[in-house]
């Protein structure tokens, strides 16, 4: 997943790569017939089973005469007038190839929530750590392409020269860093006290999961960045007040002081070197010259077009060139609305907002239940996948993260966590104070 999970396009070799391990996963999960227990995934298994569902019906062909009540497709019904022949049955997907890709897409999202379903208490609890590693380990991959070696992953569509890490977007990355912020201090104050090389190597991943920001160029990452930290330390709250029991109470603020001094530092350093990416693009943002704002009003007006039926999923591409202005045309293309809330509604209609506002209503009530409650360990995780969800959430307004199957991962991973916050009571949802993440 790591390796080869990184990119939303089809056509790039990691598809068939991360799809067939999933898929071998799944039955062999079947052929093992290993006990595992949904009680707590109910309202996620529900979630991924009606998306699954819904992907599937566009790609069930309709007669003509139900065909020709779906909105915007007056351009295929006359194409095939235009050359006498005669309408054949259709499915409800404009580009039923895209829809079949999202389909098969959603085997990653399958395969992780049965293998968490299969895990112990133990075993889940260690899962933060886990991975805070395969955060930090893109993040090394960032570092090398930061230092102007060329990283070529063949599994992915990455640009050369660009700062992505293991994903070939760099906002994609950089969302993979800002988790990497969230969960750093949790990770950080979840062991034993006084584990002194805990908080060094937390804090130091902190810093250079910033400045990992910094160098790839992603506006909204900068952002995401900052909401991910100030969310961990939150999460972390209890555990620094630990570590800080013995000391005098000037140290606290003291330490927090001397930790933002030495990000200004480094930021600045970054800034006064010409490597802080993102700053020079946030510094230099042209509104109107931003393709994500200039398509906009099309893309509303495609919504209006398709909609309660909706284009079909993953066939933002060929339909929005039906309708691309000639203002908006260039060598390149908009491959995404890179807004994926609204992006959803246009692909799937009125049952993909309904979808989409049930899962939105789900995240909500569940977290707030999990924040509401009196601080304890075992509400720690279904926190921290409320505050996973939430970066994901705020990234999809501008982007598409939840498209790659890295991102398909992390999320029903979050919402695995978040959906335990009212089945665990009486345990803690991190690793004992004796035992290493």
């Amino acid at each position: 997943m790591w390796i080869a999970g990184g990119s939303a396009r089809a056509d790039v070799l990691g598809q068939p790569v991360v799809r067939g391990v999933a898929a071998a996963v799944m039955v062999t999960v079947i052929l093992l017939r290993e006990r595992r227990s949904f009680r707590d995934l109910r309202s996620v298994v529900l979630l991924v089973g009606a998306a699954i569902v819904l992907a599937l019906v566009q790609l069930v062909p309709l007669p003509p005469s139900i065909w020709r009540l779906l909105p915007g497709r007056a351009i295929l019904e006359d194409g095939a007038a235009l050359v006498g022949a005669d309408q054949p049955w259709r499915p409800w997907s404009m580009s039923p190839g895209a829809t079949f890709n999202a389909a098969a897409s959603l085997l990653v999202p399958t395969a992780v929530l049965l293998l968490f379903a299969g895990l112990k208490t133990e075993e889940r609890e260690k899962l933060p750590g886990v991975l805070l590693l395969v955060i930090a380990a893109s993040m090394f991959v960032g570092l090398i392409q930061f230092s102007g070696v060329l990283f070529a992953n063949p599994f992915i569509n990455e640009t050369p020269g660009e700062v992505a890490g293991s994903f070939a977007n760099r906002n994609h990355f950089a969302l993979f860093m800002a988790i990497g912020c969230l969960i750093a201090p949790v990770w950080t104050f979840s062991g034993a006290r006084r584990a002194y090389w805990r908080m060094a190597a937390g804090g130091g991943l902190i810093v250079l999961f910033l400045l990992s920001i910094l160098a790839s160029g992603s506006r909204a990452g900068l952002v995401l960045g900052l909401v991910g930290m100030v969310m961990g330390m939150a999460l972390a709250w209890r555990g620094i007040r630990r570590e800080m029991r013995g000391f005098p109470r000037w140290v606290a603020p003291v330490a927090a002081a001397g930790f933002i001094v030495l990000v200004a530092v480094f930021v600045a350093l970054s800034i006064a070197v010409g490597r802080a990416a993102s700053i020079d693009r946030a510094v230099s943002i042209d509104a109107g010259g931003d393709m994500r704002a200039r398509a906009f009003p099309t893309i509303v007006a495609m919504i209006r077009q398709y909609f309660p039926a909706g284009s079909g999923l993953g066939a933002f591409d060929p339909v929005f060139r039906i309708r691309e202005p000639l203002a908006l045309l260039k060598p390149t293309y908009l491959n995404h609305a890179h807004n994926d809330l609204l992006e959803i509604v246009l692909d799937a209609g009125l049952p993909g907002l309904l979808l989409l506002l049930t899962g939105l209503m789900w995240c909500i009530w569940t977290g707030f239940r999990a924040w509401w409650r009196p601080a304890d360990p075992f509400q720690l995780l279904p926190r921290l996948g409320s505050a996973m969800l939430l970066l994901v959430v705020l990234a999809s307004a501008v982007d598409y993260p939840a498209r790659t199957p890295m991102m398909m991962a992390l999320i029903v991973l979050a919402g695995a966590w978040l959906s335990i916050a009212t089945s665990t009571r009486g345990r803690t949802a991190l690793p004992a104070l004796t035992q290493h993440l």
